[in-house]
């Protein structure tokens, strides 16, 4: 195998994990512990003065999230990743070291409900502003552009509509502006789309959702592309100037291509704390081993529903980029030739009062706000993850008030059909 490069259902199961040296244990254990012991007091200062890697507490890095970390650095092909306690940390850890007060970065408006808010509302209380720019006109994003953009935001497969974005078209204008790429890879996972082969240099993931895969575990995960020179314009002093609790150390100039993994560990974890549990890490890795598998059974699960509805007299449209009459439907084939994902969304023809009447009805399908499960889950956004949107906001997030989202699992597709089929009718 040394010449070979692992494929990704090897990764998935492999990568960053050995037997345990002591015990020789195969699975990756759990290292519940809040602290680890120094060999010395000239080891203890290495390790916090940032000279020598290790283990120091839990809430700045755990054994068993490391081996997480290494895991999806591998299967996303960055360089480094740092595991937190859910998605919306990642966020706000990866936005800490590049925005000051009054910077700016420009956001996708087709977004989970739940970003939305966080980047309108509990980021103005840093001082951070979002633009907004549409993903369907890449123009939108270059007239965004002024000197306080700090940032590019995106999801590669948007919630709550699936739809896809073109990473390689906003990476253009990323790279125009000189500031960061961020894809929010969460519904494509790496095994659909890997962001950084198109041009992204940094992607986060909700971990709870297809890598974790059981809905058991909240987590988050951030992956450094080290692609990006931080120390390039001067508009990164967190990565390219001294950093006085560090003994002036620049980390961009101590740490290359993984600086800014660096960055969100030492400097946006240590400090902001959300620290990702390592029964967490272990449930999540244990999810991550079968990814490949699950992935292909949720694509072809969700294509089947999803040209069903497209044919029911009681629905108005369907949103998924895998049907070939969905506007969506070349850049799927682009970006995600494997499959277009598992979450997509419908509209009835009732309206609001038929999407709520029809989540109540369905049997198989858990009513939930979650997505990325070996369950099938329905929501209706408009009157719960996108509420806090004005009408004209919920729909140009694909957030209608006639939308009901879907997340298929890997349940036979006949019964999913069929409980969908009885919802319809009644």
């Amino acid at each position: 195998m040394s010449d070979r490069l692992p494929g990704f259902s090897t990764l998935a199961v492999h990568a960053g994990a050995q037997p345990d040296p002591t015990t020789g244990a195969r699975a990756t254990p759990i290292y519940q512990t809040t602290s680890f012991v120094f060999n010395d007091a000239d080891h203890a200062a290495s390790l916090f003065g940032l000279q020598a890697f290790g283990n120091i507490y839990t809430r700045i890095g755990n054994p068993t999230n490391a081996v997480l970390e290494e895991r999806v650095a591998a299967l996303e092909g960055g360089t480094a990743a740092l595991a937190v306690a859910s998605g919306h940390a990642a966020q706000v850890v990866v936005l800490q070291q590049l925005l000051q007060p009054g910077d700016e970065f420009i956001a996708a408006r087709k977004l989970y409900g739940g970003s939305i808010n966080q980047f309108t509302h509990a980021f103005k209380s840093f001082g951070w502003n979002v633009v907004w720019a549409d993903p369907d006109d890449i123009g939108s994003f270059e007239s965004a552009v002024t000197p306080r953009t700090k940032a590019i935001f995106i999801e590669s497969i948007a919630n709550p509509a699936g739809s896809i974005t073109d990473i390689e078209a906003i990476s253009t204008v990323a790279r125009k502006a000189g500031v960061p790429l961020i894809v929010d890879n969460t519904l494509a996972s790496p095994y659909l789309i890997r962001p950084i082969d198109h041009g992204a240099d940094i992607v986060v993931h909700s971990l709870t959702k297809f890598l974790g895969g059981h809905g058991n575990s909240l987590g988050g995960i951030i992956v450094d592309a080290g692609t990006f020179d931080w120390s390039a314009s001067g508009k990164y002093p967190m990565l390219s100037e001294p950093r006085p609790e560090y003994h002036g150390i620049r980390l961009q100039e101590t740490f290359g291509n993984f600086a800014f993994a660096i960055a969100c560990r030492v400097l946006g974890l240590r400090d902001l704390g959300p620290a990702l549990s390592p029964f967490n890490a272990f449930m999540i890795l244990t999810g991550i081993e079968t990814l490949p598998l699950r992935m292909q059974r949720h694509c072809e699960n969700a294509k089947a529903v999803a040209e069903f509805l497209a044919g029911h007299p009681a629905v108005a449209s369907v949103s998924y980029a895998g049907l070939a009459s969905d506007k969506y439907h070349q850049l799927a084939r682009k970006y995600a030739p494997k499959g277009a994902g598992a979450v997509f969304t419908f509209s009835l023809k009732g309206g609001y009062d038929a999407g709520v009447s029809l989540v109540s009805k369905l049997q198989l399908f858990s009513h939930l706000a979650n997505v990325g499960d070996t369950r099938s889950l329905v929501i209706h956004p408009a009157s719960t993850t996108h509420s806090q949107l004005d009408d004209a906001a919920k729909v140009k997030s694909g957030a209608g008030p006639d939308v009901v989202r879907l997340s298929i699992g890997i349940e036979d597709k006949e019964d999913l059909i069929a409980d969908l089929e009885q919802a319809l009718g009644a």
